[in-house]
């Protein structure tokens, strides 16, 4: 726009907020109860005492913090402030028609967000394109978007990022959900990444003959040829096994047993048992049995029977699992172990979250 003689000077013109004097020479500058920090003294008109100040002389500033220089020492009560105006850098911002390029600088953004709004609101074109947030590289060539979804879609859902530590390996889940449908508002959190997060292995390594329930010793995690669990594995203390962390874990017990004798046939009952008040009751959910018949010395007269639950782990300090034998009619009927064979052994493996 052309203008008849001097061209108006415009900027961003403030009046800060009010300032009540006490026994100090130093204080903070707010506008609107935010504190501000001009770009220099030199940038304001500050009266005391119904007497302009001299910038630099009779004040100065640092960051929000205006300090008074008075030729009779500390201010105190009876002085007054009677007002502090910002006029900011000239033609950087205020009701010029448009702003100059870089002219706005990050210390100069005041966003905050408040119960009514968001700090930041980046509109779309009023037709066909959403609001998007770009993310330039170090150069400025390129850059990646987000945006908003369409507006058919008609959402208007909050995320929350987590309240947790960032961790290697996991994506973000929605966690949570406060209120519902477009407006909903969801509390992320890093959870595992798929696939098998834990998986373990523990057998018996050596025979035994008799009722033993729980199973207690000769107990070692499987830890010949090259095998490896994954995740931190099951801890296993007298015979009772815990659980890494919570989720939905598939539980296979398999037992191999033997016949030693002559004298007819032989039965064995696995056990697999769980508890879910830190091994004060146990209860059993599986229970398998075999039935060996005796062949001859020359035939191995062993059988395998196996069985499997999927246990809801909801809590690792109370919920439990541990595995049993009862030799049904003979109690020389050998359950098998090895310390290089898996014979009699127990399989976990998480599948999923609880």
């Amino acid at each position: 726009m052309s203008y008849i003689g001097k061209t108006p000077t415009v900027g961003n013109f403030i009046k800060l907020d009010d300032i009540t004097t006490s026994s100090t020479n130093s204080y903070t500058l707010q506008h609107n109860s935010v504190n501000f920090s001009p770009e220099s003294a030199n940038h304001m008109l500050v009266s005391l005492n119904g007497v302009i100040q001299a910038p630099n002389t009779s004040y100065t500033v640092s960051g929000s913090t205006i300090t008074f220089l008075p030729t009779s020492g500390t201010l105190s009560s009876s002085d007054s402030i009677d007002f502090i105006m910002v006029y900011g850098n000239v033609l950087d911002v205020g009701v010029a028609t448009t702003v100059t390029d870089s002219s706005i600088t990050k210390g100069k953004l005041n966003l905050i967000s408040d119960s009514s709004s968001a700090g930041l609101t980046v509109k779309g074109d009023g037709s066909s394109e959403n609001g998007t947030i770009q993310l330039n590289c170090s150069q400025n060539t390129h850059g990646v978007k987000v945006s908003s979804p369409a507006h058919s879609s008609g959402q208007s859902y909050e995320m929350i990022l987590p309240t947790t530590n960032i961790t290697a390996g996991k994506f973000l889940k929605v966690d949570s959900v406060s209120g519902s449908g477009a407006t909903g508002i969801g509390q992320l959190s890093f959870a595992d990444a798929g696939g098998i997060t834990e998986y373990d292995q523990w057998r018996v390594t050596a025979d035994f003959s008799g009722d033993v329930d729980p199973i207690t010793s000769n107990l070692e995690r499987v830890d010949s040829y090259n095998w490896e669990k994954i995740g931190t594995g099951m801890t296993e203390s007298s015979g009772v096994f815990t659980f890494p962390s919570t989720g939905k874990y598939w539980i296979f017990l398999n037992a191999m047993s033997r016949n030693p004798s002559s004298s007819g046939e032989r039965n064995h009952s696995f056990s697999l048992s769980i508890s879910t008040d830190t091994g004060s009751n146990f209860n059993t959910p599986v229970g398998i049995s075999n039935n060996i018949s005796y062949h001859s010395s020359s035939v191995a007269n062993q059988q395998s029977v196996s069985g499997h639950y999927l246990f809801d782990v909801t809590n690792t300090s109370t919920h439990q699992v541990r595995f049993g034998v009862t030799a049904l009619g003979n109690d020389a009927t050998v359950v098998e172990g090895d310390t290089d064979q898996s014979k009699t052994y127990f399989t976990f493996i998480k599948v999923g979250e609880t």
